[in-house]
């Protein structure tokens, strides 16, 4: 790992940027510790959630999560366990250990799954928050029909958010084009963590369901998940601090 001196910044925020960053998080989709643990330090000061997803988590395991939990962060931990009910509570105590403050299982391991995560995670004292993740933002109309799924992509999501809030999920993951409709089904209380978080004028990716930063945040979304627009970008704080702005611009805080 280089030098901290060679890669922190600290730039400071405005008020409004101060606010918005507790609605960001950073995707470090990297394939090992290193590169990750190095933007997160050359972002410190302009964010401060960072999201663990299986590319990383299955390079590094846990010593990544508790390293970005030293360096003063608060960890996403996106894992999306799917599994029988037994396992999968086991799997939430575990994972719950790296002091991650958001855990997810995905929606579609069903009621008896989620209640389980969600009675165990009930047992600790300081357990994430249980989120449920509805559809992939990689999930068209066509690849859902593949899979056997014939609903519209916003029915699906609602249908299967009620089910994980019923099941005892906090809030749930979904992609920008459902976040106004999963708002108004399920109220002020839920968190809504949207991923599928891009610029107008920048390249949608693998993601087939997208929207801004702006939109996102007006529709009633949480929290965004921010990958490739700040971790690929020239100047990744630039990035990361013009989506601040943009939140900032679209909530009233």
């Amino acid at each position: 790992m280089t030098d901290p001196k060679d890669t922190r910044e600290s730039p400071i925020l405005t008020p409004q940027q101060s606010l918005a960053q507790k609605k960001l998080i950073v995707a470090l989709d990297f394939p090992s510790a290193t590169p990750a643990l190095e933007l997160a330090m050359r972002l410190e000061g302009t964010c401060s959630w960072f999201k663990v997803g299986l590319e990383l988590y299955l390079a590094a395991g846990n010593s990544v999560v508790e390293s970005l939990r030293r360096s003063g962060h608060s960890v996403f931990l996106d894992l999306k366990l799917h599994d029988i009910p037994n396992t999968v509570a086991g799997a939430v105590r575990s994972a719950a250990a790296t002091g991650a403050s958001l855990l997810t299982v995905h929606a579609l391991g069903g009621p008896a799954m989620i209640e389980a995560a969600a009675a165990e995670l009930a047992r600790l004292d300081t357990p994430p928050k249980l989120l449920a993740v509805t559809l992939l933002t990689s999930m068209d109309a066509q690849q859902m029909r593949s899979v056997g799924l014939t609903n519209p992509s916003e029915a699906q999501v609602l249908q299967l958010a009620q089910m994980a809030r019923t099941a005892g999920a906090d809030g749930v993951v979904a992609s920008p084009l459902e976040t106004a409709a999963l708002r108004k089904a399920l109220g002020k209380e839920p968190l809504l963590v949207i991923p599928g978080i891009r610029s107008a004028d920048a390249p949608s990716d693998d993601q087939k369901r997208t929207a801004t930063p702006a939109a996102a945040i007006a529709n009633g979304a949480s929290m965004l998940v921010v990958g490739r627009p700040i971790t690929q970008a020239a100047d990744p704080v630039a990035a990361a601090r013009a989506i601040l702005d943009e939140i900032a611009l679209s909530q009233s805080f």
